[in-house]
């Protein structure tokens, strides 16, 4: 079938993202099963008798214990450790590229809505699924994670009372929580391998998008990305220290250890803990904590359902602006509800192929006329969709934001400030600063959306400066097809 012979032609390098993801998987998986023949996710308590002298002598759990013995006595393990904690953090990396890639480029719109929602649950899977993975060493640093779960899971009304004994049993730390942390990891990784296998059917069946000047597609990217991102993975396990648990020392109820930071991607969930006000609400004898509520379930949670919900809005506000331009608004001033003019994409699909042109006014080639591209496979350039690319700059805004806010008090002491004031400059920054990227943003593609049309109509500069019968002197513009047959004249491999 068609769709299946293009299903791995890559014509532009952010589509490879994807396949960044996959690899990063698959080391994860491959790293997994191997760590799993050492490891054991007992909390019984034991005495360290390993080879790492300054350990040695103390109890310990069996999870720690094993967790020693596979990075410092089993040959190489320290380095599929590594390798695997480093593929979580390139996996979940990918992922966030690769959303933000389909949110620009408008690939989340049918028929592609399915790969859009599997992508957003990878996200969510793989926070939780590092998470449940960073709790397993039961370390002095997983330890302190595992205070953070328990205040944001009491946090929770009606059920997390349920959830704290499910997690913790009769009381913290217990002596289930390591082994129910592994049961889930193992199951989050299942989940993600299935969804996983589900988009690459979805791609096998409807094909890549592709812009509509883009370059020919390319059948040996995926092998050529796969030795890449496991190569890369094995430098980065190899020179690049993680996860030092000998260094942190065994999990204990009541200490914590000193400077501890989440993985990348929690980062936000931090710093939203750091700013947030200390409220509360008390409804009748129960207390809810605003404080910890908030940060780290309402903000998550409205975060992942604006983006699993944003295909069904964005097409409810198109078909809506449609019937209000259907009823009487001038076609020559008609816009849809991304503030992206209807010529720019739907118009120039409606012409027949022999006459379709991009937004430069170039016509496409030959090879692509060949090929009849179907509409649902064209992309958005960003600089199209004013609105859509705004709220994306807007989002990424936020949470640079709260990510900048979990270093609060580096901040405060690299500046000279009061770690209260940094505080307060991130409360009003998280609310300002969005709004501010927004509009930028949408000023900035408006203005490339003004230079397009400039150029269709006069020209491509040609850096030929000509002097006029008067004196002046003008610098020779040309069309822009000819400029373009004139740079292939020049370069013959393009």
């Amino acid at each position: 079938m068609p769709a299946v012979r293009r299903s791995f032609q890559f014509s532009h390098w952010s589509f490879m993202f994807a396949e960044i993801a996959v690899w990063s998987f698959v080391v994860l998986l491959v790293t997994g099963a191997m760590l799993m023949l050492f490891y054991d996710p007992g909390m019984s308590q034991v005495t360290y008798d390993g080879s790492y002298g300054p350990l040695r002598g103390l109890l310990v759990s069996q999870a720690f214990d094993s967790t020693m013995h596979l990075s410092l006595e089993v040959r190489g393990g320290l380095l599929i450790r590594q390798m695997h904690h480093w593929a979580a953090l390139v996996f979940v990396a990918a992922v966030v590229l690769q959303l933000l890639r389909m949110f620009l480029t408008g690939v989340f719109r049918r028929p592609r809505v399915r790969q859009w929602l599997i992508w957003v649950a990878l996200l969510a899977l793989g926070m939780f699924a590092g998470e449940t993975g960073n709790a397993l060493p039961d370390d002095m640093l997983s330890g302190g994670s595992l205070w953070l779960i328990m205040s944001v899971v009491q946090s929770i009304p009606v059920v997390g009372t349920w959830v704290m004994s499910l997690l913790f049993g009769s009381g913290f730390p217990g002596d289930t929580v390591i082994p129910v942390m592994y049961g889930g990891h193992l199951l989050l990784a299942a989940v993600m391998g299935v969804l996983l296998i589900a988009r690459e059917l979805l791609v096998r069946r409807h094909g890549h998008s592709r812009f509509v000047a883009s370059l020919p597609a390319r059948r040996s990217a995926r092998p050529l990305m796969a030795v890449a991102t496991i190569g890369m993975l094995i430098i980065l396990g190899f020179g690049f220290q993680i996860a030092p648990i000998w260094l942190y020392g065994p999990a204990r109820p009541t200490q914590i250890s000193a400077g501890s930071v989440p993985d990348w991607y929690m980062g936000f969930l931090d710093g939203a803990l750091r700013i947030m006000p200390g409220w509360e609400l008390t409804l009748g004898n129960y207390t809810l904590s605003l404080a910890v509520l908030v940060p780290t379930v309402v903000v998550p949670g409205v975060f992942f359902t604006a983006l699993a919900a944003y295909p069904l809005a964005e097409r409810f506000l198109l078909a809506r602006r449609g019937r209000r331009d259907a009823l009487g608004r001038p076609g020559s001033a008609r816009r849809d509800a991304l503030g992206r003019p209807a010529s720019t994409r739907r118009d120039a699909l409606s012409k027949p192929e022999s006459r379709r042109r991009d937004a430069l006014g170039r016509p496409g080639s030959t090879s692509r006329v060949a090929r009849g591209t179907p509409a649902r496979d064209l992309l958005d350039r960003p600089r199209d969709t004013p609105v859509k690319t705004a709220i994306a700059a807007a989002g990424i805004t936020f949470y640079g934001l709260l990510w900048a806010a979990a270093a609060n008090d580096q901040f405060a002491h690299q500046f000279q400030l009061t770690v209260n004031a940094v505080t307060i400059f991130f409360r009003y920054a998280v609310v300002i600063g969005p709004v501010v990227a927004f509009v930028v943003t949408r000023w900035i593609c408006l203005a490339l959306q003004h230079s397009d049309r400039d150029v269709a109509e006069h020209g491509m500069e040609t850096g030929i400066i000509t002097r006029s019968p008067d004196g002046g002197f003008h610098e020779r513009m040309a069309p822009v097809r000819q400029e373009r047959d004139r740079h292939r004249e020049l370069s013959p491999s393009a």
